[in-house]
């Protein structure tokens, strides 16, 4: 599923692309991934589902202006807005890392209105961030001067980390390419600056009203967002129910995807049938 459509936002293109035919699941990926990270799921789903596939203004081949702002309070209305341009009433919207925090806004905030909420080892609540993202932040624009070699190597270092199997190298670089050259490097900082926890203060705020059936799914040896993550979400969101895959790193997708095809073919199942609360 390659993303040839590009919609025009605010000064901006966003790369998206959909396919199948059936009920509406738009996925949702985070950072510093792309939607590479679910094309393999996304594919496989095509055959009982229109499924959506987008990269968030700022990453992978969306566009990548110097000093745009891409915080999650943008990403939730680039996203609410191309929800909007697609036409679609109530998708179902499945969402890692940084997408967690963007869906969840976009629907508590926003407005946008979906038929079900998946999320899987997502950014959603304080605290987050790392001491790579406070040495980032304490220093806007010194990273953004190294030689490539040497950020390609940070880079490489830092997705490295969020898995327990181990990346192939093609993937690796598939992974890494939209960060690199003066665009991409600039770009891949820039992100890290603009995170701001507030929006996810925000976020905790309003959980207790949603009342849109929402599916946890967490590694739980995530080396990002420590697994307890999932069971505060847990306890905040309404009704919510809740799974541990064992031995998974916060890339769930590459460390156990057998387990995460199955849990989100069977979660679309139960909530595409009213089931989403049996277990």
């Amino acid at each position: 599923m390659d993303l040839t459509e590009r919609y025009e936002w605010q000064g901006r293109q966003i790369a998206w692309t959909s396919a199948g035919d059936g009920p509406a699941v738009v996925f949702c990926h985070g950072t510093p991934w792309s939607s590479v990270l679910w094309r393999p799921i996304a594919s496989a789903l095509t055959d009982r589902y229109t499924v959506y596939l987008w990269d968030m203004p700022g990453y992978g081949q969306s566009s990548k202006q110097p000093g745009a702002p891409v915080d999650f309070g943008v990403q939730a209305d680039a996203f609410t807005a191309l929800l909007r341009h697609w036409d679609i009433a109530r998708p179902h919207v499945i969402a890692h890392d940084f997408g967690g925090a963007v869906s969840l806004r976009a629907h508590l905030v926003g407005g946008a209105d979906y038929a079900s909420l998946m999320l899987i080892d997502v950014v959603a609540i304080p605290p987050s961030g790392s001491p790579f993202f406070k040495f980032v932040q304490d220093n806007p624009g010194l990273l953004d001067q190294l030689p490539g070699y040497v950020h390609r190597a940070i880079v490489r270092a830092y997705i490295g980390n969020a898995t327990n199997v181990g990346l192939r190298d093609g993937d690796l670089d598939e992974l890494i390419q939209p960060w690199c050259g003066d665009e991409g490097q600039t770009a891949f900082y820039r992100q890290i600056v603009d995170y701001d926890e507030r929006y996810l203060r925000e976020n905790e705020e309003l959980l207790a009203n949603m009342t849109v059936p929402v599916h946890i799914v967490w590694g739980d040896q995530d080396a990002w967002i420590p697994v307890e993550r999932a069971d505060r979400l847990h306890t905040l969101i309404p009704h919510s129910t809740v799974r541990r895959v064992p031995g998974s790193n916060h890339l769930i997708q590459f460390d156990a995807p057998e387990q995460l095809m199955y849990e989100v073919a069977s979660w679309l199942d139960r909530a595409s049938t009213g089931r989403h609360q049996t277990m």
